[in-house]
């Protein structure tokens, strides 16, 4: 009976937003109280692959691998391989609920002068719901998913700089399509984009090799979303993320980054209302949130009821280590940040990585600052594929069988 109440629980907090249920802040609550910025299919900004997992969700800026198509597409234009792809797999909310999870496939191919394809397909699962009548009587069970499927283009500007853009579509069934009281409820559909940049230098530090590169990307790029026919859209998760990465080489088989990355969404944040609704002549502080897309995004630099000091309260903070040795054993750790009046994610984390020639396996193991936190226990797994290398073993085996 407890999990069934924290699944609905949970249920209630993902299809709220979708439906348009406009909190109301007052201005005897704001003052260092929770104003946190909410928008539809949440699923789009969880960490999908476990090196970034291990590294505080730091990821927009660090070399490339065959997932960076969800940090920064632009990063794939400097990737070594020709082909490669990664299947990742998370476990999520398991403190709560134990069959909600979230599976990444992403891969890429070259093309030439620095132009690369990516593909990813990501796939949330919320469970399994039942659905009863106001008596209780059971109507149905339904297994409420969502799923974004990407293609990305990246390309060399100089042999420094990339840039990229990835194209997505999005589909989230919360509801299975069923009917509460009068309103009649469908599947949400969006269409959304990501633009991004990657900078990265060779450079010297104490005469030993090292490597520091910097990345933007902005992703969510989209129409609204919406649920029911008789309710307004919500915003996508639009996020700008920036940051930057410095990696300095011991030797030939110890190096070390560092990476940080910044995060603000760029979606309005709630005004303060007088408590007498949520119409815009009631608005006491902040500005209307119905607006636009591309007003959205703009005003959301400015538009925080706290002034200046909310606004930068809005960022959230990934700090990530990662240690490689020989280029075949890793060590990651990280912290992730997020103000209390934002929704107050802080949590550290750590991973592992283990690459082999054909494949590498990461790990990567969530640990609360709070204590009871929903987020304890995260596991994260993820298998990379290194097509060009399997491709050489098989050759490599054929010519000893020939010589044999």
């Amino acid at each position: 009976m407890k999990k069934a109440l924290i699944r609905f629980s949970f249920f209630i907090l993902l299809i709220i937003p979708s439906l348009n249920l406009k909190s109301q802040i007052t201005t005897g609550e704001l003052s260092g109280e929770v104003n946190t910025i909410t928008s539809a299919v949440p699923f789009l900004m969880i960490t999908p692959d476990s090196r970034a997992g291990g590294m505080g969700d730091a990821g927009v800026a660090t070399s490339p691998d065959a997932a960076s198509l969800h940090w920064n597409a632009a990063k794939l234009s400097f990737i070594d391989e020709d082909y490669g792809a990664s299947l990742s797999y998370t476990p999520w909310l398991r403190a709560l609920i134990d069959d909600i999870s979230l599976s990444y496939l992403s891969g890429f191919k070259k093309l030439k002068n620095g132009q690369v394809l990516g593909l990813s397909l990501r796939y949330f699962s919320l469970g399994n719901i039942t659905f009863t009548d106001i008596s209780g009587t059971t109507l149905r069970d339904f297994r409420p998913n969502e799923f974004s499927l990407s293609a990305s283009y990246s390309m060399l500007f100089s042999k420094n700089l990339s840039g990229g853009i990835a194209l997505k579509y999005i589909y989230s069934n919360l509801t299975g399509g069923i009917q509460s009281g009068n309103v009649e409820t469908h599947p949400g559909n969006a269409v959304a984009g990501d633009i991004s940049l990657y900078y990265t230098k060779a450079i010297k530090i104490a005469g030993n090799n090292s490597n520091m590169s910097f990345g933007i990307n902005i992703s969510n790029i989209g129409n609204k979303i919406s649920y029911t026919d008789d309710s307004e859209s919500n915003f996508l998760p639009t996020n700008l993320r920036l940051g930057g990465a410095l990696t300095y080489e011991f030797d030939q088989y110890n190096a070390l980054t560092y990476s940080m990355d910044i995060n603000k969404l760029l979606i309005p944040t709630p005004p303060v209302y007088d408590g007498e609704g949520t119409a815009p002549e009631n608005i006491v502080d902040g500005m209307d949130p119905d607006v636009s897309v591309p007003a959205g995004m703009w005003q959301s630099f400015y538009d925080a009821p706290g002034g200046t000091q909310e606004e930068l309260r809005e960022l959230t903070y990934s700090f990530g280590l990662e240690y490689w040795y020989d280029k075949k054993f890793a060590l990651r750790t990280g912290y992730f940040h997020e103000h209390e009046t934002k929704g107050n994610r802080k949590y550290a984390t750590v991973g592992l990585g283990l690459k082999l020639n054909v494949f590498q396996l990461d790990f990567a193991y969530l640990l609360p600052v709070q204590q009871r936190n929903p987020l304890e226990n995260t596991l994260r797994f993820s298998l990379l594929f290194n097509f060009k290398a399997l491709k050489k073993v098989s050759s490599e085996n054929n010519s000893e069988i020939k010589d044999k």
